[in-house]
Order: structure tokens, then sequence, then C-alpha cells
């Protein structure tokens, strides 16, 4: 199915997992892509990645099917009182380690899952490295990489970088991540464990990148 199809991901949707990601530069931290297919009619059919919302960072967190199912649940019927066609599209990863650019079992293991609700779904990985040179405003280039179920069903990098299947919207979005790196914003990104810590705290990270 990837192999059929192209994402484009939106300014907030990008800026909100990597914000996540260097609020927890020591643990693996994930979250949901929600979005809609755009194209389906057009070769390659158009993924539109138009929000993130972070999961958890910790990492023992990941495998529960129960607790992924509550969170899907939540995210679902949240976005689809919006009213726009929103749906769950895929899945997000970072890695603790900065050298560690695998896709790890349990990623293709939430993959799998989140597949059987939408076949085109895609699973993008942190480049902790590349992050890096974005928040320093060094690099415009993305710091996912984008990964795709094949029909042997693994999931394999998109091409030799997933760059011809993977789009940011807009092409200043490493300039705007930088931009709340300056400001902090990281320390204020909400994921689904914090909320269960604090039901106080909200997932949907209203007004973070305001």
């Amino acid at each position: 199915m990837g192999a059929e199809c192209r994402y484009e991901v939106a300014q907030a949707a990008y800026v909100k997992l990597a914000l996540h990601a260097l609020k927890h530069p020591s643990a693996a931290v994930n979250g949901l892509l929600v979005g809609r297919l755009v194209e389906p009619s057009s070769t390659p059919a158009v993924v539109s990645v138009v929000d993130a919302v972070p999961l958890s960072h910790h990492p023992h967190h990941l495998p529960l099917l129960p607790t992924l199912e509550l969170a899907l649940t939540l995210v679902e019927d949240h976005f689809a009182t919006q009213g726009e066609g929103l749906a769950v599209v895929g899945y997000y990863h970072a890695n603790p380690r900065r050298d560690d650019a695998d896709l790890p079992p349990v990623a293709k293991r939430v993959g799998d899952h989140i597949f059987r609700y939408f076949p085109r779904s895609a699973v993008l990985l942190v480049d902790n490295k590349k992050l890096e040179e974005a928040v320093k405003g060094k690099s415009r280039e993305p710091v996912v990489q984008l990964y795709t179920r094949d029909s042997s069903k693994s999931w394999r990098q998109a091409g030799s970088d997933g760059s011809s299947q993977l789009a940011l919207k807009e092409p200043s979005t490493n300039v705007v991540l930088a931009d709340h790196v300056t400001t902090k914003k990281w320390e204020k990104t909400v994921d689904f464990d914090d909320h269960l810590d604090d039901i106080s705290k909200d997932w949907l990270n209203p007004g973070l990148l305001d």
C-alpha cells in the first residue's frame, strides 16, 4: 500500500512530534498521527497528516494493547466530532539513543495495529541527529524517516530516504520548529502518560503552538 501513497505532513503535526521528542531526550517517545486520505483516486494517493497526539515517554507502556486501544478510541472519538473526516493514519516513534536509527519491533507492532484500521498507514521514525541540526537552524530536511508496510507485511523505509513519498506541507517548518525551541515550547508538551498521571493535563495540547 505504501508504495502507492505520498504523505504530506502539516507544520502542526511535525512540530508537535518533534517537541515531544525534545522534551524526553533520554526516553523512547511515541504518538499517533491524525489525518485523512485527501486524493484516493490520484496516483499516487495522498495522505495528509494534519496533527500529532503524543502518547508516551515510558517504553514499558508501549506494548500494552488496552492502553493503546484506549488512546486510539479517545483520539478517534475526539476527531470524529470535528466533522473534517479525520482519523488515525499512523504512528511516530523516537528512539532514546542519538545514534539509533532503526525502527524498533514495538513501533512495527503498533503500526500493524493501526494498519488494520487504515491500510495506508505510515510510521515516522524521528532521526535524532537531523533533529539536532534542525533545532540549530542548520537544516531544512525532514527530521523523520517514513516507513510503510509492504506486501510481505514488513515495515520498510520508503526509498533510500523516503524523500519522494514524504513532504513537509510548509517548506519553512524547521524554521518554525527552531523558533518554538528557542521559547522552550517543548516544556509544555503533554502526552497521554502525563494525562494519566494528572487528568488536568490536556493530551490534545491546545494552544501549544500559538
